[in-house]
Formats: structure tokens, C-alpha cells, sequence
């Protein structure tokens, strides 16, 4: 009797292990979505309140934040919400009031200027991040740009000052970014590195045109970086998002019909929004996704494993 009580008390907490261990990335990316659900809902709860504590502490530096709806600030939010202190920044005087409007809303938040173009703008930003913060332990790369002449035109009809524009702020801002931090993040016994990219690197998009180049420049880029930091235990991935109403995608001619396509085409049946991305970023930029790095993750409701697209 005592034996098979024993048993079936074991059996209990194996079944205990796993419902807790499936339900915490569930509640870590969707915890509103188990709300509700009976026995897994409450499965959920109890590990709500890890996650909200999942960045707790962490310092972190957020690039590419224009107005309320930049994807990079729905990732702020979402990280700040977990817990993080944050320093954001604005390009230039013309952006300065709404990223300092936004981050007056975030608790004590720090807002500094960063033109990505600049190596002397991105050494001094590192040397604030430090007196401010005394290391780092993630940093999203947000940026990214292309003349609208040289976007609107035919991949073949671009610019050569043109496309050197859009490689530089769309891609080698990233490596001008990660090598600024790193120290910092070294300080930090490692850290997170990510950035945003598009489908649009590797197919082809009508319209997309050379921010498609420059975005494949940015993956090749993140595989490279993911290698050679991996040993100072700094990762380095992508989202790749489905479209999304920001103030950059609204630069390209028929946008709409991008949405209306991936809304009949993904198995979800439906358009990513900036929570999806924001949720599945916490993830990427804490320490439960540390045994990832070099990955392009796709959060576009399933359209990339879609034919015919």
C-alpha cells in the first residue's frame, strides 16, 4: 500500500515538473491568453510572477524608439514592465521631445542622443551607459533607413550614396552598436544583443527593394557577431516581424495590402501587432532564452512557413 501511494505521489510531481516547465514560456510570450482556462490557467498564475521579474535589474539600452508606434518602443514598455531601467535614444533635435515624452512614462528611465551614423555620437553614448549604469546587460538595435528616392526606385535603379546610406544606419549600426557595449556587457558576465529585420532579406517583396538588401546585411551580421561574442557569453539574434503600422513601414508604397495578404495567408489568420513582438523580445532579451544566439526569429504569425508567398 505505502508502495504504491509512493508511486503515486512520484508520478505526481514528474506531471507537477513538466506543467511548470511548459507553461512558463507560454506565460513568459502569452500569460493573458491562459487567463481563464481552468487548470492551466492556474498552472500559468503560478509562474506569472517569474516572468514579471524576468528582466528585474537589468540595465538595458533601447535604439530606434520615433514615436508611440515604433516596434522599439513596444519592446521598451514590455521591458520595462519586467523590471529593466532603460536608457533610450533619439537620433536628433527633430525626435528628442517625443522619445522624451515617451520615456517620462517609463520609471527612471535615461535619454540620450545617438545618431548611429557617427562613431564619436556612439563612443560617447557608451561612456554615459557606463557613469549611468556601471555595465549593461542588453541592448536592441531599432534603426533603420533609406532614402525615399533610392526605397521607391528599382533595386537597380539605386544610388550609389544611396545604398551606402541604407547599409550603414540599417546594418552597420549594429556592429558599430555591439562594439560599444560589449565592454558593458562584459562588465555584466554577459549579455543580449537584438535587432529587427523583415522577410524581405530573403524573398522578394515588391516595394521592399533596397532595404531588402540592407536587411540581409543585418542577419549576415548577426550570425557573425552571435559567433565571435558567444565566449564572453553575449548573444546576438533578430526578430524578424510581420508588417507592422510604423511610422517606417508607412514609407513603403502600398503597405496595406502587405497586411492584407499576410492576414489571409498565415495560419493564423491573422496580423502580428507590436505586443506579439514585444513579448516574444522580453524573451530574447532575459536570460531564459540563454542557450539561443545567431536566430532569426520568425514572428509573423507562420507566414514564413507559407508557399506561394
Amino acid at each position: 500500500m505505502r508502495r504504491a501511494r509512493a508511486a503515486a505521489l512520484s508520478k505526481a510531481a514528474v506531471r507537477g515538473r513538466v506543467i511548470s516547465g511548459a507553461t512558463t514560456p507560454a506565460a513568459n510570450v502569452h500569460a493573458r491568453v491562459e487567463t481563464g482556462r481552468g487548470l492551466l490557467a492556474g498552472a500559468a498564475s503560478a509562474d506569472t510572477q517569474p516572468h514579471m521579474s524576468a528582466l528585474a535589474g537589468k540595465r538595458g539600452l533601447i535604439v530606434g524608439v520615433a514615436n508611440k508606434r515604433s516596434i522599439s518602443w513596444a519592446i521598451a514598455q514590455a521591458a520595462a514592465a519586467a523590471g529593466a531601467r532603460l536608457a533610450l535614444t533619439y537620433p536628433n533635435e527633430r525626435l528628442e521631445e517625443n522619445v522624451r515624452e515617451l520615456a517620462a512614462t517609463l520609471k527612471d528611465a535615461v535619454v540620450l542622443p545617438c545618431d548611429v551614423t557617427s562613431d564619436s555620437q556612439i563612443d560617447a553614448l557608451a561612456a554615459s551607459l557606463d557613469a549611468e549604469f556601471g555595465g549593461l546587460d542588453f541592448c536592441l538595435h531599432g534603426a533603420a533607413f533609406a532614402p525615399k528616392a533610392d526605397l521607391d526606385n528599382p533595386v537597380w535603379q539605386a544610388s550609389r550614396e544611396g545604398f551606402r546610406v541604407a547599409l550603414d544606419v540599417s546594418a552597420y549600426s549594429l556592429i558599430g552598436l555591439t562594439r560599444a557595449v560589449v565592454p558593458l556587457m562584459k562588465k555584466s558576465g554577459g549579455g543580449s544583443v537584438l535587432t529587427l529585420t523583415y522577410i524581405g532579406s530573403e524573398r522578394v517583396f515588391t516595394n521592399y527593394n533596397l532595404m531588402g538588401i540592407a536587411k540581409a546585411a543585418l542577419e549576415a551580421s548577426v550570425r557573425y557577431l552571435a559567433s565571435e561574442l558567444g565566449a564572453d557569453n553575449i548573444r546576438v539574434n533578430a526578430i524578424s516581424a510581420g508588417p507592422i503600422k510604423t511610422l517606417a513601414a508607412m514609407g513603403i508604397r502600398n503597405f496595406s495590402s502587405i497586411r492584407d495578404v499576410y492576414k489571409e495567408r498565415t495560419p493564423l489568420r491573422r496580423n502580428i501587432e507590436l505586443d506579439d513582438v514585444a513579448d516574444a523580445a522580453s524573451f530574447l532579451l532575459s536570460s531564459a532564452s540563454r542557450g539561443i544566439t545567431g536566430e532569426i526569429l520568425m514572428v509573423d504569425a507562420g507566414f514564413h512557413v507559407m508557399g506561394g508567398a
